[in-house]
């Protein structure tokens, strides 16, 4: 009965299925640019559609290697020059989070392959896409302003241009993708964040004047054969995506619905990207993840163990605990090790996730980061089991002691969301005790905006008033920003290691750039040491180096003047020799006397 078992047909992966409604326009869509001979061509072949033959191919036969990879990620029912960019020009439009940044960097790798051109010059541009997000309903609304404003555009465009095609990539493809073909009618193309490898037909299907939309939701796409293009200012950051998706089920979250079940990326994958991006000089790389540090990679069936994830002491999670895999301790330790003078970062975790071997790790480890995100989003036990934490404010307390403890200079940063259904002026009170209790260098605050399809759009009633939501948010950013300003003053008179970004915003006379804690740092644009004790000079310029001492501070940054250059494993040697130089110069203005006035010490390192 073995075969029954057995599919008779299955979908072979390479044809996906397309969603197609015809405009609805007084005017005929307009060729494109290679004339009607093409457009009919086109046309016949999209009418035909698969063949018979598109569906048995994903049948179990026996092939040899060559022969099964063949035409994997072909349409075989589209001419392969129809998917071709023909050097149409793409404009990109990112919102939202750093994870949409890195889709945006994948989205490009995609059709740049297939022979599209990158253009910043929005007039310029064949095909607009907007890479979006669901998070809170402020940025739907932002999109839905901007989709209108393009849809206007396009209608003005001269007739002697090709017709403009826009795109809505992203959490907002998938989560309004009713609404954004059918009642809108403003997009001409739509994919979600598991559909990128089928751009290309897509827009193939637009140019013939049809919508096209492909939404699916993967339980495997990671892209980890797709190396992203970056576009990171100056090239001295990038961002690197080791998972996607996320299994919490918060009650807010709409995550889960719009990018899908966790899935981790193979290491192997992770290391090389970051290996090219260490060849290309690039001196900080930030790992991200939806849920990073649940990163599980179970590709290899030599890490396949039974033993299961181990959670931070006094948590829990909605689902079963998962079985082997390396881990994300695992990952960090073989990125940290690949270039000593690199930093690494990660980005968004989950208080859950922070078993004692990740916090050794970054303890020991001096090119990771002292910089740790650990959401709260309330300092209510209440409101956290409403939200579904998975852990209550003891034991989240609990574990910011166990990180300071174990990374004595630790900087944290935090989530906080203020008028959660239900919370009460008593909670509301638990939070801001929270913040001040914690003490916190970054925060990132919002009022609560109720998403559909969740947890809480079903079970729970948004019932705090938004005039009470802004005036809680108001007094969490104020508490935040109190917090944030006595930890920076602490640092004044302390030497810094920067990684300098580039020139300062507000003037071109400074440069900006970043501690190990994530504070921002702006000093002057002058010459310095080219190391500590040296007599030559050299300029500083963004990719560099330099430690700064810090002069004075606010809130949400430092202000010094910079030193020397310096590297990321030599700074503790560097500051040594700074120090010893240093006092060298105070015992010489004890012992000489010039003029009536002595040489000064500078501030203690």
């Amino acid at each position: 009965m073995e075969y029954l078992r057995k599919p008779l047909l299955t979908l072979p992966h390479h044809w996906k299925p397309l969603m197609c409604a015809r405009h609805r326009c007084c005017s005929k869509p307009a060729p494109p640019r290679d004339g009607k001979a093409t457009v009919d061509r086109f046309r016949t072949e999209i009418s035909r559609g698969p063949s018979f033959q598109d569906f048995i191919k994903g049948v179990s036969v026996h092939k040899t290697g060559a022969a099964a990879e063949e035409g994997s990620d072909s349409h075989t029912y589209l001419s392969e020059d129809l998917l071709l960019g023909n050097s149409r020009k793409v404009y990109f439009e990112t919102y939202g989070c750093q994870m949409n940044v890195n889709d945006t960097e994948i989205a490009w790798s995609i059709l740049q392959r297939k022979g599209f051109l990158r253009t910043v010059d929005l007039k310029e541009a064949d095909v607009v896409l907007l890479v979006t997000c669901s998070i809170r309903e402020k940025a739907e609304q932002t999109i839905w302003n901007r989709l209108r404003q393009l849809t206007a555009m396009k209608k003005t465009r001269l007739k002697s241009h090709a017709p403009m095609k826009i795109g809505v990539l992203g959490c907002m493809a998938e989560r309004l993708k009713t609404e954004l073909l059918e009642r809108e009618k403003l997009v001409d193309v739509l994919a979600g964040p598991d559909a990128y490898r089928d751009l290309p037909r897509l827009l193939t299907v637009a140019d013939g004047g049809l919508q096209a939309s492909n939404v699916l939701l993967s339980l495997e796409e990671t892209y980890a054969d797709v190396m992203p293009v970056h576009h990171a200012p100056q090239g001295n950051t990038a961002f690197v995506s080791i998972m996607r998706g996320c299994d919490n089920m918060c009650s807010y979250c709409i995550v889960p619905f719009t990018r899908g079940r966790e899935r981790s990326r193979p290491v192997g994958s992770v290391l090389e990207e970051v290996r090219m991006l260490s060849d290309q000089g690039v001196k900080e790389v930030t790992l991200l993840g939806q849920n990073v540090n649940s990163y599980r990679d179970t590709s290899e069936e030599q890490s396949c163990g039974s033993d299961s994830t181990r959670l931070s002491q006094g948590f829990k999670t909605v689902y079963r605990a998962k079985q082997g895999g390396l881990r994300f301790s695992d990952l960090l330790d073989r990125v940290s090790r690949i270039d000593p003078d690199m930093r690494i970062r990660f980005t968004s975790p989950h208080p859950k996730d922070f078993p004692d071997e990740v916090l050794h790790l970054i303890a020991e480890r001096g090119n990771i980061c002292n910089q740790i995100h650990l959401p709260a989003q309330s300092g209510s036990s209440e409101v956290l089991k409403a939200m579904r934490r998975g852990y209550t404010r003891e034991a989240y307390l609990d574990l910011v002691g166990t990180i300071k403890r174990i990374i004595p200079e630790v900087s944290l940063s935090s989530d906080f969301i203020s008028g959660f259904c239900g919370e009460t002026e008593d909670d509301h009170q638990q939070t801001l005790s929270l913040i001040r209790e914690v003490g916190y260098n970054v925060g990132f605050l919002f009022a609560y905006s109720m998403r559909k399809k969740t947890h809480a759009a079903h079970r729970l009633q948004d019932n705090v008033p938004p005039e009470e939501k802004r005036r809680r948010l108001e007094e969490c950013i104020a508490a935040f920003r109190e917090e944030a300003a006595k930890i920076n003053a602490a640092l004044i008179g302390s030497t810094q290691l920067v990684l300098v970004e580039g020139e300062s915003k507000r003037s071109a006379k400074d440069l900006c750039g970043r501690t190990d804690g994530n504070v921002k740092v702006i000093f002057p644009k002058e010459d310095v040491a080219v190391q500590p004790s040296a007599l030559d000079t050299l300029s500083v310029h963004a990719g560099d180096y330099v430690l700064v001492k810090i002069l004075s501070s606010s809130s949400q940054s430092l202000r010094g003047r910079a030193l020397s250059h310096s590297s990321l494993s030599g700074t503790v040697k560097d500051c040594k020799l700074l120090l010893r130089h240093q006092l060298a110069d105070h015992v010489a203005s004890d012992t000489t006397k010039t003029g009536g006035g002595s040489r000064t010490l500078a501030p203690s390192l």
